[in-house]
């Protein structure tokens, strides 16, 4: 309620929404995950391209040719070529990549008993992370102030999409100042897209055969979906596993991490609403939804009815992984998200000892909900 003070009504809203519901001013609400997949899953009714969706939103930043890569058969080939870009083994190479060095020196301390601001290295470690699939040049004589930096950047981009839950339509001056932060994360690609490392997004997205132009837009969205999000993850992850007392389950059944970080991403939901709009009328849950309306997916409404945080929780069918999409849209770095949330996991837990949480300060006016702070230490 802090970083968004009306996702808790929208939350409770959804929890009447099941299977569907109309809100003024709003349009059509759901929390019924079976009814969610059915619309993420219906490309003949649904875009994200019109006014409610997310496509509508980038396409008035990144330009015209996000309507022929966001859906419909562009759409399609560009997720066949990308759709290497992420996967288990490559993700686990790209955490290890990026953060191998400075997750080595928060463990040690954090193993020796010294306090960590989990959610200050979550930004720093997001930051490295976007340095090392960009290729993003920086000063890394300016340590973690300079990672700090990156992820603040991401953080801006994002901000772009607040105040656009009942309206995607953006004034030209927000326009302007996203278009500004963009030129800045990906203005050197241009340079580097020739010959960037195959270990960089970059450039393997030039040898899967993807333009510079697609080449740029990927980052952009990668940015703007993995910044906040994964750092969001890694302290509500930490919070959750602490004040459910689920660590100590963890700690005598380690072959439950898996659960524990899929458990994660179920509770936490970091993406926690998709916007639609209805390209053509059709029933749905038993009401008429008519070409132009708009429909929201209340995804951590969808996600909670299932229960609690349990680290031993089975697999959800109806769920799946709703918590990233579902359908041609799911979301492209899963994987990586997955990997990411697992390091954090293995920091806190790695060594078999309990930690607690010092102290812990919410953040305010951010897309997604996160800590600002959230000190942690072994037990």
């Amino acid at each position: 309620s802090a970083a968004r003070p009306a996702l808790p009504f929208l939350n409770w809203l959804g929890m009447l929404a099941r299977p569907i519901m109309r809100v003024p001013g709003l349009g059509w609400i759901t929390a019924d995950p079976l009814t969610a997949r059915a619309v993420l899953n219906d490309p003949d009714h649904f875009t994200l391209l019109s006014e409610g969706g997310v496509g509508h939103l980038w396409a008035q930043i990144l330009g015209d040719w996000v309507y022929d890569l966001f859906d419909g058969p562009g759409h399609y080939d560009l997720r066949t070529r990308s759709r290497e870009l992420f996967t288990e083994r490559t993700s686990a190479g790209f955490v290890e990549h990026a953060w191998g060095s400075r997750l080595d020196e928060a463990r040690a301390l954090f193993e020796a008993g010294e306090p960590l601001d989990l959610a200050d290295l979550s930004r720093i470690l997001v930051g490295k992370m976007v340095v090392g699939l960009l290729g993003l040049p920086v000063d890394e004589s300016r340590g973690d102030a300079a990672y700090r930096e990156v992820f603040e950047t991401g953080e801006e981009l994002a901000s772009i999409a607040l105040g656009t839950t009942a309206d995607t339509v953006l004034p030209p001056e927000k326009i302007a100042t996203a278009r500004a932060v963009v030129e800045r994360l990906t203005g050197h690609i241009d340079g580097a897209f020739a010959t960037a490392s195959g270990d960089t997004i970059i450039g393997r997205c030039r040898d899967l055969g993807l333009s510079l132009t697609e080449t740029k837009g990927l980052s952009t969205l990668l940015m703007v979906a993995g910044t906040e999000t994964a750092a969001s993850a890694m302290g509500r992850t930490a919070a959750l596993l602490y004040d459910t007392g689920e660590q100590h389950r963890l700690i005598e059944n380690p072959t439950w991490r898996e659960g524990a970080v899929r458990e994660a991403l179920r509770v936490t939901s970091p993406a926690p609403l998709i916007g639609r709009s209805v390209l053509a009328d059709l029933e749905l849950g038993g009401r008429t939804l008519r070409a132009g309306e708009r429909i929201m997916v209340l995804t951590w409404t969808a996600n909670n009815l299932a229960g609690d945080y349990r680290v031993d929780r089975p697999y959800i069918p109806q769920n799946r992984q709703l918590w990233f999409g579902a359908g041609r849209h799911l979301c492209l770095g899963g994987p990586l998200a997955r990997a990411e949330l697992d390091a954090i996991v293995g920091l806190l837990m790695g060594d078999g000892r309990p930690f607690r949480v010092v102290s812990r300060r919410y953040g305010r006016r951010v897309l997604i909900p996160a800590y600002a702070s959230l000190v942690v230490q072994k037990a």
